[in-house]
């Protein structure tokens, strides 16, 4: 190896990045005048792209490797240059720095409840949050969309614009689905699925790759969530006689074991308390009774019956009968005007001729049937 070769080997330019950020998506090389030497050993470790930008035109990307920077490995920037039979001095050209990793662990999440119709409560609001994992997958496309002239691009300056497009298409998923929103947390990763979809086209636009999205929580109001649980602990209470019986008895407990107040006032404020739990537990335990007044569709009260008498037969006291069946044994001839009957209001036994309400059966009871 000559003296001039061996000078000019020193003068090979090395262009390599070493990324010890966790949040940088773009680096710009930095280098005096942006001058590369014909030869000059570029390095893609794994989880970048380089990018060449000459005079504001994407030119030709790398793929992790390792690159002597001659004509043959840089056919756009050769086109673009007019190198038609290669070079040999400097040349001017931009290098970006891309990288292809993974950004896992970003938040996502409404700024403002969104208006849903659900089929249980009606129109409600509703809040969401998750997070989720991006990468660049087309290094040229997210220079030119999103990255311009940034020397350094970090994931703050895009997660905004996507966390827009999220909230943007979350609606479209929750009405899309279906799920009512009590049943949203055995959902999560459908509703994930939906979401998704519909976001994967959105950002393919912009160079990058939607690898994973969770919604981690869908939630309502504060006042709505509250009535919510009101709701569910009236269920878990179940019979609200039995509780109340329950609370009444505990609180006499309690307050039968407190210690004297001192004083009649003491007194008479633990006399009302036990009359006002009494009273409590009284109508628990007797719930009204069904009558004038109760609504539609209760059971009417039996219709009264007339008075009910007894007669003296044999001897015997029998009956009580009712006006049918008096008149059954007058015309059985059980049953005379000398007859003996007693009715309630009564003071003694008397003559069933000598009782109004009885004498007149007789009259409507035929006689016997003449013998043939």
């Amino acid at each position: 190896m000559g003296l001039f070769d061996k000078i000019k080997g020193e003068f090979i330019d090395v262009i390599e990045w070493t990324d010890d950020s966790a949040d940088t998506l773009v680096y710009r090389f930095r280098r005096h005048n942006h001058e590369i030497k014909h030869g000059a050993q570029l390095t893609v470790r794994e989880g970048q792209a380089a990018v060449f930008i000459d005079e504001g035109q994407l030119a030709d990307v790398f793929p992790p490797g390792m690159y002597a920077l001659e004509t043959e490995n840089l056919p756009i920037l050769a086109t673009l240059k007019g190198w038609k039979y290669g070079f040999e001095s400097p040349f001017k050209a931009e290098v970006y720095f891309v990288s292809t990793r993974q950004f896992t662990d970003q938040k996502w999440g409404t700024k403002n409840p969104v208006t849903m119709r659900d089929p249980e409560f009606g129109p409600v609001r509703v809040r969401a949050f998750g997070t989720y994992a991006v990468r660049v997958s087309d290094p040229g496309v997210f220079i030119k969309e999103i990255v311009g002239t940034d020397g350094h691009f970090t994931t703050a300056e895009v997660t905004d614009q996507i966390r827009n497009i999220l909230v943007a298409r979350f609606s479209d998923a929750m009405a899309s689905s279906g799920i009512p929103v009590l049943d949203m947390a055995a959902n999560y990763d459908e509703l994930g699925a939906k979401l998704d979809d519909r976001v994967r086209s959105d950002l393919a636009s912009y160079g990058l790759e939607l690898r994973t999205l969770l919604v981690e929580n869908v939630s309502m109001p504060p006042a709505v969530e509250e009535a919510l649980d009101k709701r569910t602990s009236m269920g878990v209470i179940g019979d609200l006689s039995a509780y109340t019986q329950y609370q009444a008895a505990t609180a006499i407990g309690d307050a039968a074991n407190s210690p004297d107040g001192g004083g009649m006032a003491a007194g008479g404020m633990g006399a009302g308390l036990g009359f006002a739990m009494a009273s409590q537990i009284g109508q628990a335990l007797n719930p009204p009774q069904q009558g004038a007044g109760q609504p539609t569709g209760a059971k009417p009260p039996p219709i009264p019956q007339g008075a009910q008498f007894y007669a003296a037969m044999d001897g015997k006291q029998t009956g009580p009968f009712g006006t049918e069946a008096l008149k059954e044994q007058i015309r059985a001839g059980q049953v005379t005007k000398e007859t003996l009957v007693w009715a309630e209001g009564m003071a003694e036994w008397a003559p069933a001729s000598s009782v109004e309400a009885v004498a007149k059966l007789f009259g409507a009871v035929p006689p016997p049937l003449p013998p043939s």
